[in-house]
């Protein structure tokens, strides 16, 4: 007679601090560039640290034989690529090994979607594999202290991983406004990972900070990341680009994992659309991040009569946004304000609130709808390419509210891509349509600037000619009212030749 056994919810084993020398750190889920400087930070903090590997479409096989295949796709591939990568190091190094050398720690959140999930698919990962006492830490992203099973989370080094973040989408958005006009293919992705070793090496060596207030009083005043910053830009200073080639604005906005992952778990859409000659605005983790801490004080502000020490709690509030959006902004300038800044999350709330109410949380909630009409409106792309997974409710909602966008501003190019993880054709195709107009657009925006300014590009190049230093990929074009770089470079040379 089979014995029926009682549900045990899963519970790790503790890292010890005898550990830490022994045991290495495991986490995933975003761009390499971010992974790699995240890896920096926690060895600086005295812990063995790894990268999972890189996504692969295997791992959505894989995935499927131990989550839902109704579950969105990043769901998936994450837990096939934690399978896959348990498997090889079980066969390497066999399974008591693996269980004591490995950790994996991820982020834990509560919501409506997969997001609040995830750790319920790795712990089916484990038992599918026969790892249960394999351990697994969740770790809140909202709170700068704290300890999960011996994995001790300290001001220093939360401030660190912020810093490690910032620097991570700074370098992403200096790739994607430089490869599409490079003069030498490749040199974009040369000068990338010398950008990513130098600044690893620098946040190895970050000066060790005892003390929540001495750590981030330092963190909030020192100059080291810029300095860092400021020897990267030397680099990019050498990289040659022709921003007279017209090319299309592609926004990506989306579910958080597809619109920032860079591979095959979203069809690699982003070098995709580079390689169908567009250019690529690539969505800043940091965002999400300022848009969590915007949501705890819209929250704070409408039950205000129930919060003891409200008006302290809303100063203390702002001014973390004030110093988190100061020390975002300190590294932008270290690379001559190319990255674009960060958008102003309440005219994202306002632009949303017609179509969608910011209080619908989930994945992204009302932003994705904010940051399409802040780019439309502001003339920052010229199309807007929505990420959303199989079956995700909050992109569902989205995609429902941005009918209504459509209907007032029929103009606006959107594309809502449905991916699956295995219907690359169909959501490319898709993708592709909706790019031949937006070429269309940026033909007919750079042939109006031409003639409102009189030149040519010939007539562009030969100015070029004389000062050299305006093909460099750390010359920042001002934006001057135009969603494409070459329309807004023609208006540039057009203003300093007093033109218009």
């Amino acid at each position: 007679m089979k014995v029926a056994e009682h549900y045990r919810a899963y519970r790790p084993r503790p890292l010890r601090r005898e550990e830490r020398d022994k045991v290495t750190l495991l986490f995933g889920g975003l761009t390499w560039k971010h992974e790699r400087l995240m890896q920096a930070i926690l060895e600086n903090g005295g812990y063995r640290a790894k990268p999972l590997p890189e996504i692969k479409r295997v791992d959505l096989d894989i995935g499927k034989e131990f989550v839902d295949p109704g579950a969105c796709c990043p769901t998936i591939f994450t837990a096939g690529n934690l399978a896959r990568f348990l498997r090889e190091k079980v066969e390497e190094e066999g399974a008591q090994n693996v269980r004591d050398r490995y950790v994996f720690v991820t982020a834990g959140a509560c919501g409506p979607c997969r997001f609040g999930q995830y750790h319920e698919s790795y712990e089916r990962v484990l038992e599918g594999t026969g790892m249960r006492d394999f351990r697994l830490f969740l770790v809140d992203i909202l709170r700068m202290e704290q300890e999960e099973g011996g994995l001790e989370i300290t001001t220093s080094l939360t401030l660190g991983l912020l810093y490690a973040v910032f620097l991570g989408d700074i370098l992403t958005d200096m790739e994607y406004a430089v490869r599409p006009y490079e003069v030498k293919p490749g040199e974009t992705d040369r000068v990338l990972r010398e950008s990513v070793e130098l600044l690893s090496q620098k946040l190895r060596k970050r000066p060790p900070l005892n003390g929540r207030w001495r750590s981030f009083l330092w963190h909030a005043t020192t100059s080291y990341f810029t300095e860092a910053l400021r020897e990267v830009r030397e680099l990019w200073d050498e990289v040659e680009v022709d921003r007279l080639r017209v090319k299309p604005k592609v926004k990506i906005t989306g579910e958080f994992w597809l619109q920032t992952h860079e591979g095959d778990g979203n069809y690699n859409i982003k070098r995709w659309l580079e390689a169908e000659g567009a250019e690529v605005i690539p969505p800043p983790i940091a965002v999400w991040m300022d848009y969590l801490i915007h949501m705890e004080l819209w929250r704070m502000q409408e039950s205000r009569e129930f919060v003891r020490r409200y008006l302290l709690k809303k100063l203390l509030t702002k001014g973390i946004l004030w110093l988190y959006h100061r020390t975002y902004n300190r590294l932008r300038a270290a690379m001559n304000n190319v990255p674009h800044p960060l958008p102003p999350q309440e005219e994202l709330r306002k632009l949303a609130n017609p179509f969608f109410d910011y209080r619908l949380a989930g994945g992204e909630g009302h932003m994705l709808i904010g940051k399409a009409l802040f780019a439309y409106l502001h003339r920052h792309a010229h199309m807007i390419c929505e990420l959303s997974p199989y079956g995700c409710l909050p992109n569902t909602m989205s995609v429902g509210a941005m009918q209504g966008v459509l209907g007032k501003y029929p103009d606006l190019l959107y594309a809502p891509i449905e991916i699956k993880g295995d219907a690359e054709v169909h959501a490319l195709s898709r993708c592709q349509m909706i790019l031949t107009e937006a070429k269309r657009k940026a033909q007919r925006e750079f042939e109006e600037v031409l003639d409102r300014t009189g030149l040519t590009p010939e007539k562009v190049r030969e100015f070029e000619e004389e000062r050299p230093h305006l093909r460099r990929a750390t010359y920042r074009v001002p934006h001057g009212g135009c969603a494409g770089t070459a329309a807004s470079y023609v208006l540039h040379v057009a203003k300093i030749m007093g033109r218009v």
